[in-house]
């Protein structure tokens, strides 16, 4: 199986520095390999530049510049250039299927973050140093970073991602032939209903509560982004006060998102490790979070009906704050390493259906957390019902799989 490693770096002044001109002149790279696709079509000529014409390019491009392009290495260039191609690929396969196309755009130095090496030894090599007891990445144009690594990589070392966030470096390892670490069989079997009230609720009763990192820090990322607000969006060069405040902004995202997936990854191994089936809703958190349509009024025009969205909103971010896409692939990756069994289910009135009789109404849920039904008067906690239904539904899947 196919696993990939996020360890933390600890670079050196000097290392930080050419890690960021690492960036920037792949960046540079992305941007000016994107020109030249626009200004070859926009030509009355109408000419297709592909990869395989920029990858070309990129022998004389670091002989004319050996103080910039010319220090970094060639295979990671060409991974920049075939990222550009992925999107141009993206971009038609859009257009072809009449959604929204999205036009790959510039990239500015905040926003490129990843330099990724396709194979281990060509420009990167990890664990460059064996004999030093701490691990180190050699990255080409870099050095020897030191690496915090707390926990052993298995499998063969494919490629190599070097990730800034915020002030952070991380390298990013994708390993092949990662063996399976199957834990021991339980023989339990559990369904789960993701809520906002709860986090989770499992066909057994049991609460998972929500954490609500986002709200926790809602007073303190509001005052960081107001201050932030005070300098103007578009300017040719930040000044140190509006770098610092936009650093603040984005450290505090960071611990969020940080504590977010330490909630997710240590809930989810723990129903791995106590069940050997886990049965969940099939959720589409896109359609979920989706914003009202606007209402026009007709005896007002250019008028519009209140629509709930401000109400909306605020479900919307719950949503979001609980992370529930995030989770759910989480866990289904855990399961795959632990030799566990994840079975999606239907989502639909599984918390309106009667577990008891099989009754399906809107008024069988009478609040959001209390359930009673309409036709043979039983009542239970509404989440508990959803997680219920949720497991008698994979029961199903289950034997007709079978």
């Amino acid at each position: 199986m196919i696993r990939a490693y996020t360890f933390l770096l600890r670079p050196t002044a000097r290392q930080t520095a050419a890690l960021g001109e690492m960036l920037r002149d792949h960046c540079s790279l992305y941007n000016g390999a994107l020109q030249e696709r626009r200004g070859a079509y926009r030509h009355t000529s109408k000419t297709t530049v592909r990869y395989g014409d920029q990858s070309a390019q990129l022998k004389d491009i670091r002989a004319f510049d050996p103080e910039r392009q010319g220090r970094w290495s060639f295979s990671s260039q060409q991974a920049t250039l075939r990222c550009l191609d992925k999107a141009f690929a993206a971009f038609f396969r859009r257009v072809k299927a009449g959604q929204t196309p999205g036009y790959p755009r510039f990239k500015g130095v905040g926003h490129f973050d990843t330099v990724v090496f396709p194979r281990d030894g060509d420009g990167c090599r990890w664990d460059s140093t064996p004999h030093d007891p701490r691990t180190r990445v050699r990255l080409q144009g870099v050095g020897h970073v030191r690496v915090h690594q707390h926990r052993p990589v298995q499998g063969r070392v494919k490629t190599i991602s070097v990730k800034r966030e915020g002030s952070r470096w991380y390298v990013v390892l994708a390993c092949d032939e990662v063996p399976a670490q199957e834990l021991p069989p339980t023989g339990a079997i559990v369904g789960i209903d993701m809520g906002l009230a709860h986090f989770l609720t499992t066909s057994g009763g049991e609460h998972v509560g929500n954490p609500r990192f986002l709200q926790a820090m809602a007073d303190e990322l509001a005052g960081a982004q107001r201050h932030l607000a005070t300098f103007p969006k578009r300017t040719r060069q930040r000044a140190k006060k509006h770098r610092a405040a936009a650093r603040k902004v984005a450290k505090l995202h960071g611990k969020i998102r940080r504590q977010r997936a330490d909630f997710h990854h240590k809930t989810a191994r723990a129903l791995i490790t106590g069940h050997d089936v886990i049965a969940h809703e099939r959720l589409n958190t896109a359609g979920l979070t989706k914003s009202p349509a606007p209402k026009a009024d007709p005896g007002r025009p250019g008028g519009f009906l209140p629509n709930g969205a401000a109400a909306k909103a605020g479900l919307n971010r719950g949503i979001l704050d609980a992370g529930w896409a995030q989770f759910l692939g989480i866990l289904a990756n855990k399961a795959e390493s632990a030799g566990r069994l994840v079975v999606p289910v239907d989502a639909r009135n599984t918390s309106r259906t009667c577990p008891d009789c099989g009754h399906v109404a809107k008024e069988n849920r009478v609040t959001q957390e209390r359930f009673q039904c309409t036709a043979c008067g039983f009542a239970a906690n509404a989440d508990h019902v959803g997680a219920t239904n949720v497991l008698n539904r994979a029961g199903l899947v289950l034997c007709a799989a079978a």
